[in-house]
């Protein structure tokens, strides 16, 4: 990821903001002139350097033109056209809706999908914590109820760095753990018995890119969908892989898929320690790595809880009123 960086001297400065995943055409506008026109509105000097846009000028002046310059370079990755016409009521805009401090505004955590017009933010101090995990550490852990965002937002990123090439492949993963229903009495072959496993994650694919574009990936292998126990033996190197339901996952089989990181690839684990499935839950993978892999640099654990649900208003009162359950049934076991 290409950071934002500013270099100042005087009262001169020099900003460089991340232009990666943008349609340089539809920024810059036709012979420059959407660029012409922020220069004059801000007088600053703007330059567009493969995957960074460089602002130079007065310190002060830098600093207003900041906003309006990610705004645009945001719409620009959405595809979203605009011309030099638009830039001054678009400036307008963002000045009126300021309702929180720039710096806040700036270092708000969003994620811009071109390929379905979205724009996915944070909807919780934990969501925003959860995806600040993902873009600076090689390894992310999310643990937290149903509803709190732990897939979509880790599939959001995946699609996020295979938009921008920052990987040249997404890995989905899931252990195929029978809730209540044997693989073994469902019709169909190996990868029709397992599908239903793995449709929560097809669905959050589908949300965030065109379906037509999720089944041209998935044949081109650029995007694989597969139980946990087809990573046995791989390695998997410039990738995104995401280990979802990983509270199925047994110790064994977490420590197969976590020696499976290959260079230039980013894990995401996320998974509820209150929905194991497994027979013995002493067994889980996810309960063990809490410990094991807590104060190993590069990794980080991140928990989400009832205030990081975003599903209808009674989810949170629901796993709440199970939480105490759950909390009475332990203190009477101690």
């Amino acid at each position: 990821m290409i950071k934002t960086m500013t270099s100042v001297i005087g009262d001169s400065a020099q900003h460089k903001l991340d232009a990666e995943g943008i349609d340089p055409l539809l920024f810059t506008g036709v012979n420059d002139s959407n660029l012409h026109r922020i220069s004059s509105l801000f007088k600053v000097q703007l330059a567009l350097r493969g995957d960074q846009l460089v602002i130079s000028g007065k310190l002060s002046a830098v600093e207003d033109s900041i906003p309006l310059l990610e705004h645009l370079l945001e719409l620009a990755r959405l595809r979203k056209s605009f011309t030099a016409g638009d830039i001054p009521r678009l400036a307008e805009d963002l000045l009126a809706n300021e309702g929180t401090s720039q710096d806040s505004v700036m270092n708000e955590r969003r994620i811009a999908l071109p390929g379905s017009g979205k724009i996915i933010r944070p909807k919780s101090r934990g969501q925003e914590k959860y995806l600040e995990a993902i873009l600076n550490s090689d390894v992310v852990v999310g643990i937290g109820p149903a509803g709190t965002g732990k897939t979509y937002l880790a599939v959001a990123s995946a699609v996020d760095c295979l938009y921008k090439k920052r990987v040249e492949r997404i890995i989905l993963a899931r252990p195929a753990v029978e809730a209540g229903e044997s693989l073994g009495f469902l019709p169909g072959d190996l990868q029709d018995k397992v599908d239903p496993y793995l449709r929560p994650l097809y669905d959050a694919l589908e949300d965030m890119m065109p379906p037509e574009r999720v089944r041209r990936a998935i044949q081109d292998r650029v995007i694989e969908i597969a139980p946990l126990a087809y990573m046995r033996g791989r390695t998997l190197s410039d990738a995104f892989v995401i280990l979802d339901e990983a509270q199925n996952s047994t110790k064994a089989q977490m420590k197969m898929f976590l020696t499976r990181l290959g260079l230039n690839s980013q894990v995401v684990i996320t998974g509820d320690k209150t929905q194991i499935d497994l027979s013995n839950k002493d067994q889980s993978g996810l309960i063990q790595i809490e410990s094991v892999l807590r104060d190993i640099e590069g990794i980080e654990m991140v928990y989400l809880n009832e205030a990081d649900v975003i599903r209808h208003k009674l989810v949170k009162d629901i796993i709440g009123a199970y939480e105490k359950i759950d909390s009475k049934v332990e203190t009477e076991k101690s």
